[in-house]
């Protein structure tokens, strides 16, 4: 039997942290004003909701 591998804290937090600040951007973008910021607000909000169900087909494979 093989022994588990153990993640570090950096690793276990760092695509959940990621996904968070892009999320807070996005969100603060589309506050703040028009033009650039809606095309930011956008792809703030867009890479979260494309991540996720991405993340689940790929674990079940």
């Amino acid at each position: 039997m093989s022994k588990a591998r153990r993640y570090t804290l950096g690793e276990i937090f760092a695509a959940p942290l990621f996904l968070a600040v892009i999320t807070i951007v996005g969100l603060v973008a589309a506050l703040l004003g028009d033009g650039w910021f809606d095309a930011l607000s956008w792809i703030g909000l867009a890479v979260p909701t494309l991540v996720i169900p991405w993340a689940l087909v790929w674990r079940r494979a």
